[in-house]
């Protein structure tokens, strides 16, 4: 009678674990991807409504400025005041602002065809935890879209929305356009996702600076973009890295540029 105890209370405990597991998985998978999926939603419909009230606080970037980045490289230390770079599991950036965006506070959406017609994504300013579930993050401390330095922005490779789900397909060529409410940027993919490990926030510089040098690029000051989020898919030990260089710019009431017009991507 002992050993059916035993064997009953067992063979229960087991099918708890098992549900437990079975929720757990279902949250990962469904329920933190809806809430994102309205999070996003929620804060491009605020900029749509905000940016056709009136003209945004943003100004023209100017040879000189940067958003908070510094031309040419940084004296050290690491963007946004990051430890590692951000993304799934990764060690999120500061929860300050760069002069013009609140701690939070969506100010930019993207569009990367490569992942499909209707992917489109709110850019808010910092990486924290709280941020990254709304949509993609902006490391405070590195330029604005458009502005000479790196734009850089990380995204969950899985859950909250999988934005980043597809990162490993970018490839030279692909555009990655971004509107600020006054302006549409259209930047150019130049090179494969570059793996790495979290520690090589070089990647994040005026002028990134890899630790794999030969992955290196761009040797000049410029307008850049980078792209991070973590790698494997359902890890962070790695992250992956995508870069880019601004190729066009457009007023936003001209419509959209041909990068997102063209048809057969």
């Amino acid at each position: 009678m002992a050993l059916r105890a035993l064997v009953r209370t067992l063979s229960e405990t087991c099918i708890t674990i098992g549900l437990v597991i079975v929720l757990f998985v279902v949250y990962l998978l469904y329920w933190t991807g809806l809430r994102a999926e309205h999070a996003s939603d929620d804060e491009i419909a605020r900029l749509h409504k905000e940016w056709a009230q009136g003209p945004t606080d943003s100004t023209p970037a100017d040879e000189g400025t940067a958003g908070g980045s510094r031309e040419g490289g940084h004296d050290g230390g690491t963007p946004g005041g990051a430890d590692e770079l951000a993304g799934d599991g990764g060690a999120g950036g500061t929860g300050s602002a760069a002069p013009g965006h609140r701690a939070g506070e969506s100010f930019a959406v993207m569009y990367i065809p490569r992942f499909g017609g209707d992917w489109s994504k709110p850019v808010l300013e910092n990486t924290a935890t709280a941020t990254l579930r709304r949509g993609l993050g902006h490391y405070t401390g590195t330029a604005d879209p458009g502005e000479k330095g790196n734009f850089a922005v990380a995204g969950h490779r899985r859950t909250y929305g999988d934005p980043f789900k597809d990162f490993p397909r970018l490839r030279p060529g692909d555009p990655v356009v971004v509107n600020d409410g006054d302006t549409w940027y259209t930047y150019t993919i130049t090179a494969r996702p570059y793996r790495t490990l979290p520690g090589d926030t070089g990647v994040l510089e005026s002028v990134p600076e890899p630790v794999d040098e030969a992955a290196t690029p761009f040797r000049r000051s410029g307008r850049y973009l980078t792209l991070t989020t973590c790698d494997p898919e359902w890890g962070s030990s790695h992250r992956l890295i995508a870069w880019g260089r601004l190729d066009a710019t457009g007023p936003t009431a001209g419509g959209k540029p041909d990068a997102l017009t063209r048809r057969g991507r």
